[in-house]
């Protein structure tokens, strides 16, 4: 049995939680905020996590003032806020497509990120934030592209599926001829920007992240419980009173949003907006999204990826998308394997 509690307010309002979802809530987001502590501590200049956090309530020395808060600081936030960006973006779609492999990066939203981005780098050698705008237009014309293409009285999940699968492939051929026609200099960046890293971000990149997440992650956690009736199919919404379209399309435009801003901020990022939601909705037991236990997992996975990539292979530091595609594909296959064992696929 499930440990449901109910809690009512003065107000006359009753609030039904779960006890065990609370609590997996409570310690993904520490084992989130503790990775991040050891991440900013973690460099050529090794700081303990206590001064770390000493630091951040003003008390450290100027040069421990300079490097957490000038240097680490950013870069630790971006995957925090990246990784919840992409955790509920995954959660969103693996639900409304009612798939585990309905993920922003499997269903072509990452690669059209990708696209606007490479555009830009070879075609108008742009700078940062240009390349941050094209990575959120080509994100966004690619979302639009197969939500039209998977309508048909209605967008399914299957159709939605597929549909993403192809746009995918022919996007990633796109980004492909891009590279072609790129300058040594071109190409060589725009590689860099394909892998994702968390590499030499600063605040430039935090506060249009923050903005997004802080906007776009409550107002998804809004339509939380209609997107659980979604899961029971269009007619059980329908007679349920959900507005199954709208509901859908407001949903799925804030994910492309999140996981397109998550892309500008860090590049495509593999296999985070996959396996989060998985991994949440394993350890609260519960059906549904699971998009609040999904934007920590992110942001845990995130982190503790970077530090794997900056710590676990000497003195060579890798981009954090290398080890999150290692560690997703591992986890992709063992899926694979599972719901085939199921007989799901």
């Amino acid at each position: 049995m499930k440990a449901i509690h109910a809690i009512r307010t003065p107000g006359g309002l009753s609030l039904r939680v779960d006890v065990r979802a609370t609590v997996v809530v409570v310690v993904l987001a520490v084992v989130a905020l503790a990775a991040g502590v050891v991440l900013i501590g973690s460099g050529d200049y090794p700081i303990a996590p206590a001064e770390v956090i000493r630091t951040l309530l003003g008390g450290g020395t100027t040069a421990q003032e300079f490097i957490v808060n000038d240097l680490r600081l950013p870069r630790a936030l971006v995957g925090l806020l990246v990784g919840a960006a992409l955790g509920v973006g995954g959660a969103v779609f693996q639900s409304i497509s009612r798939n585990p492999l309905g993920s922003p990066d499997v269903i072509g939203f990452g690669q059209g990120a990708g696209v606007g981005a490479l555009s830009v780098i070879v075609l108008f050698h742009g700078g940062a934030t240009a390349v941050a705008g094209g990575a959120i237009a080509g994100g966004l014309v690619t979302g639009i592209a197969v939500y039209v293409l998977a309508w048909k009285r209605g967008v399914h999940g299957y159709r939605l599926v597929l549909v993403g699968i192809g746009a995918a492939a022919m996007l990633t051929a796109c980004n492909s001829y891009l590279l072609t026609k790129a300058n040594l200099v071109d190409a060589t960046r725009a590689v860099v920007w394909m892998t994702g890293s968390l590499d030499g971000r600063d605040w430039s990149q935090v506060w249009p992240l923050l903005v997004a997440c802080v906007v776009l992650i409550p107002l998804v956690l809004g339509y939380g419980r209609n997107l659980r009736m979604l899961e029971m199919g269009d007619d059980a919404a329908y007679a349920l009173g959900v507005r199954v379209e709208r509901t859908r399309l407001v949903l799925m435009l804030a994910a492309v949003l999140l996981t397109a801003v998550a892309t500008a901020a860090a590049g495509p990022i593999a296999f985070v907006a996959l396996s989060a939601p998985q991994l949440a909705r394993r350890l609260t037991r519960s059906p549904g999204a699971n998009l609040l236990p999904s934007a920590f997992m992110g942001a845990a996975l995130l982190v503790v990826a970077d530090w794997i990539a900056q710590r676990a292979f000497g003195d060579r530091q890798l981009p954090v998308g290398v080890v999150t595609g290692v560690l997703g594909g591992c986890y992709l296959l063992w899926l694979l394997v599972s719901e085939r064992k199921a007989g799901r696929i």
